[in-house]
């Protein structure tokens, strides 16, 4: 897939900067990097993926690999509780796939709408299930290229509203706190870290305004 294609020299400095206080730069490329692999395991999952397999974005093993196993996982939960809320996204905003504004216009507005009151871990990870179901939307509609553009959104997004929050808490290798075991009660505990984030984005799938789209 070449949208989500990226060298292993770049996966590695991205894993690198766990070592040290990440940069505003280093914590926005680290997001894209797992925006790519969130996207490429939900196309898999959809049976949309490129018909090449082509090299993950991420070294195996490294410490980036484990938080994107991580979000995944949280997203498997999340989207497990609400399968409807995080499909179809374009359907259910009633926007157009073949114009890059109306895409980027409609993701940031939704973005938004998740964060109103504040930020949660449970709601980063509805913002990638939310960037993924738009991307699976765009490949099915024969709208790839438009993948790199939801990838470059949400980097943006991360850039302008996330990035004082991931500083505070240390870097994106604060979400592993969020599994603590593999016991069948994680659903139980992702549950009430994640409740909130479905209230914002109904809200914002229902009442954004997207005017002339």
């Amino acid at each position: 897939m070449e949208v989500l294609r990226r060298s292993s020299v770049f996966a590695a400095e991205v894993m690198e900067v766990f070592d040290r206080s990440p940069t505003d730069k280093e914590l926005v490329s680290q997001a894209k990097a797992l925006c790519r692999d969130y996207i490429n395991s939900r196309l898999i999952r959809a049976g949309v993926s490129w018909s090449k397999a082509e090299p993950g974005t991420l070294v195996p093993g490294g410490k980036l690999a484990e938080v994107s196993t991580i979000l995944l996982r949280l997203g498997d939960e999340l989207e497990y509780i609400r399968p409807n809320v995080y499909r179809n996204i374009a359907r259910q905003l009633n926007i157009s796939l073949h114009s890059e504004t109306v895409v980027t216009d409609a993701f940031l507005a939704v973005a938004a709408q998740i964060f109103t009151a504040g930020i949660t871990w449970g709601k980063v990870v509805s913002l990638y299930a939310v960037a993924a179901g738009l991307a699976v939307d765009c490949v099915r509609h024969a709208q790839p290229a438009m993948v790199h553009t939801i990838v470059d959104c949400l980097g943006e997004f991360v850039r302008k509203s996330l990035v004082t929050w991931l500083k505070s808490r240390g870097g994106w290798a604060d979400i592993t706190k969020c599994v603590v075991n593999t016991d069948p009660s994680l659903r139980s505990h992702w549950l009430v870290a994640a409740v909130c984030s479905f209230g914002h984005f109904l809200k914002a799938i229902f009442f954004v305004l997207l005017p002339e789209r």
